[in-house]
């Protein structure tokens, strides 16, 4: 019977570093490579985020004029106060959220229901989706210009379908012209813009589903809902938190479809947070105001991106 010899550990020579100072030594290596990888990105968002946010925070604190020479008086946090009890801008937080809490559970649920379509075996599948997401790729002054005809009081596609068409309405409906229905007529917008963005998310997650739960789940009687239900959902837990945060973040930033479908109108009434804050700085130069404004926005929409993630991970640890 053949004995094998001990294995003894090789010494490092004279001129050789110990074997930990030398994985150090390659782990550094790697961590600098990321750093000066990262370093180029790091710089155009310090440059072009951190640093007018920054700006932002400080002009939010004076009385600030853009005219060179003309004094800038401080106010502490005079805009701030001001802001909180702006009639106005309690309005557009108002108005923001009614179309935050209408567009992103109906983009949610339309964008699964056209996501498990595209999912399944359909013929022209690839056709489906470029028309899904061709609404994503459009402009969005292209689109609420198109909106703003389709809602239009006289002439508009929305009102002669209703009038003309199906009889329902005795005369033509003012959807632009009042609160409620001009911001149900930029929900609409914003839902039908936003339905194959969530579907192209949520596509993407169940392709990585294991055909072998669903098997499984039929196997044991469940039907589709059940299966979409106990299967597909747990699955896509974590693209429908992504897509949950960046569309409530998108509810809270929507502009372009405001100004261009009701400039706010009528007094006021549609305003939302962002062309509020506009106006405010680019039409009547309070600048001050406008910034302190957006700060508190941008303070908001993370308090309410983290709040989400945070709740998101505790119910995913139970």
């Amino acid at each position: 019977m053949a004995v094998q010899a001990p294995v003894v550990p090789r010494r490092a020579s004279a001129g050789e570093p110990p074997p930990g100072r030398s994985t150090r030594r390659v782990r550094a290596g790697h961590s600098l490579a990321a750093y000066l990888l990262i370093a180029p990105a790091f710089v155009i968002f310090t440059v072009v985020m951190l640093v007018p946010i920054g700006k932002a925070a400080q002009v939010s604190l004076y009385e600030w004029s853009p005219f060179p020479g003309v004094e800038q008086t401080f106010l502490g946090a005079g805009n701030y106060t001001r802001a909180l009890s702006d009639p106005l801008f309690g309005k557009a937080l108002l108005n923001a959220t009614v179309y935050m809490l209408v567009t992103v559970p109906a983009q949610i649920l339309l964008g699964l229901v056209v996501a498990l379509l595209l999912e399944s075996r359909l013929p022209g599948r690839t056709l489906l989706r470029v028309l899904y997401y061709l609404p994503v790729v459009t402009s969005w002054v292209v689109v609420s210009l198109l909106f703003r005809y389709l809602f239009a009081t006289d002439g508009g596609l929305v009102n002669w379908v209703l009038v003309d068409g199906v009889h329902v309405a005795g005369q033509p409906v003012g959807w632009l012209d009042s609160r409620w229905t001009g911001i149900l007529a930029m929900c609409a917008l914003g839902i039908w813009k936003g339905i194959g963005w969530t579907a192209i998310i949520l596509l993407a997650g169940l392709t990585n589903v294991p055909r072998e739960l669903h098997e499984s789940a039929a196997t044991d009687g469940a039907g589709y809902l059940r299966r979409v239900w106990h299967v597909t959902l747990p699955a896509l837990r974590g693209q429908l938190l992504f897509v949950t945060v960046l569309l409530v973040i998108g509810g809270f930033q929507v502009f372009i479809q405001v100004l261009l479908m009701t400039n706010g109108g009528p007094a006021g009434d549609t305003e939302m947070p962002l062309t509020y804050l506009y106006k405010q700085a680019f039409s009547y130069l309070d600048f001050g105001y406008g910034s302190a404004l957006a700060v508190i926005m941008t303070v908001l929409v993370l308090v309410l991106s983290v709040g989400q993630t945070v709740i998101a991970n505790r119910r995913a640890a139970r």
